[in-house]
């Protein structure tokens, strides 16, 4: 069997399932603009990049992205075009539906089952938009979203089937789609993520930490609102003054991932600095760090502080969990889909510091019940979000496609 996965910055979420399948025996190809690793069994064919052109000053607002969108399918065409002159059609095509990759997969290879990766649907209202108070949304937004999802509909419109990491995220999509999009994670390699008492980590300025140590951590791939990085930074201020040996962690960048940047060009670590006037020697900024550190230190954390915008999931918070960590999160979709309060972590609502500061010191106060929590951390993800497990219903849902292939469009609209 031949698969194609499409993804504009691969691998990304096809991160385990495109190596497992190379490892089944599978002819795996991953089509994508650009990539940071080569994956075992799978071979890498990039398109080049198209970038919308600037636009003059008078043209109509918000046309770059869609037509972005529409360039990079085109180049996406071509590339499956030339496979399929080569190799012949493959027996599958995987693809993430956000750049706009998939839109005319469909045309060049039509009798080839299409499954969509179905991340995140952007709506005006119920998700990121809008959702901090002080960010009214506006006619301009809400064409801005709906251009958005240009790339999106259309590929929908072609796909046999799609895959949604979280049941919130699946609800974004329009409800004439969702009985195409199954829901199932990426998967977590728990096997790896895991407690170990023995666990070590050396700050840059030599100071080893170990479990046991008041230490506070943060970690995103950029400090933002989206991840609540003001509201963490506001109450580790307050938790500093109030708990002399709490020290705080922080891995991200400075860039910015989703949302606006601050104003006078600065970053967002900078800003917060300013604003918290926390003691320097009390947060360590590590920037952006290998996985294999971040391991690290969600084994010593004794509080992992993850705020997210509802919006998508990170996989950092559910690694975080199956190392054990004890997760102070966001009451916010689809974290409350995953953290239960008091059952398996601690939930506070985003933008309440005083609930936060509160959650804080409790955890590096300990106690037996903390203990309780940690391993239902642990629980959640080996029960629903192991790798093994979701790779298996990955190949389930592959499967159930595959053997629709020859079917009406209107019955492959249950394949997933």
């Amino acid at each position: 069997m031949r698969i194609v996965f499409i993804h504009r910055r691969g691998p990304g979420q096809f991160l385990h399932l495109a190596p497992h399948l190379a490892s089944e025996g599978w002819e795996v190809t991953l089509v994508c603009e650009t990539t940071d690793r080569a994956l075992p069994g799978v071979r890498t064919v990039r398109h080049r990049a198209e970038l919308a052109p600037h636009g003059r000053a008078d043209a109509t607002p918000h046309l770059a992205t869609p037509e972005q969108h529409v360039r990079i399918g085109y180049r996406v065409a071509d590339t499956l075009a030339a496979l399929a002159r080569v190799d012949g059609p493959p027996d599958l095509v995987f693809g993430h539906m956000g750049w706009g990759g998939l839109i005319f997969a469909k045309d060049v290879l039509p009798e080839t089952p299409l499954i969509g990766y179905c991340e995140y649907y952007h709506c005006a209202e119920g998700g990121d938009a809008g959702f901090d108070p002080a960010e009214q949304v506006t006619l301009d937004d809400r064409q801005r979203l709906r251009l958005r999802n240009n790339a999106q509909l259309l590929t929908l419109d072609a796909m046999d089937g799609g895959i949604s990491p979280t049941r919130w995220q699946k609800s974004r999509y329009p409800a004439a789609y969702q009985s195409r999009i199954a829901h199932c994670h990426d998967g977590i390699d728990a096997r790896t993520f895991r407690p170990e008492p023995r666990a070590r980590f050396r700050l840059p300025d030599g100071r080893v930490l170990a479990p046991g140590d008041p230490v506070v951590t943060y970690a995103a791939r950029d400090l933002e609102p989206y991840r609540g990085f003001p509201q963490f930074m506001r109450a580790a201020a307050r938790v500093a003054r109030l708990h002399p040996d709490a020290l705080f962690v922080v891995a991200g960048g400075d860039g910015i991932s989703y949302g606006r940047p601050p104003a006078e060009g600065r970053n967002w670590r900078e800003v917060m600095m300013a604003e918290t006037g926390i003691d320097p020697a009390r947060i360590v900024f590590l920037g952006s760090v290998p996985h294999a550190a971040l391991l690290r230190l969600f084994q010593v954390s004794a509080a992992h502080v993850y705020l997210t915008y509802p919006f998508v999931l990170s996989w950092s918070v559910l690694e975080a969990m199956a190392c054990g960590a004890l997760v102070i999160g966001s009451a916010t979709a689809p974290m409350e889909e995953v953290i239960q309060d008091g059952t398996n972590g601690l939930l506070t609502p985003f933008f309440d510091t005083d609930a936060l500061t509160g959650r804080m010191l409790e955890a590096l106060k300990g106690g037996p019940q903390l203990a309780t929590l940690r391993a239902g951390a642990r629980r959640t993800i080996v029960e629903r979000y192991a790798l093994d497990r979701c790779l298996a219903r990955q190949q389930s849902l592959i499967g159930l496609l595959l053997g629709r292939r020859t079917a009406s469009p209107a019955a492959r609209a249950g394949a997933a």
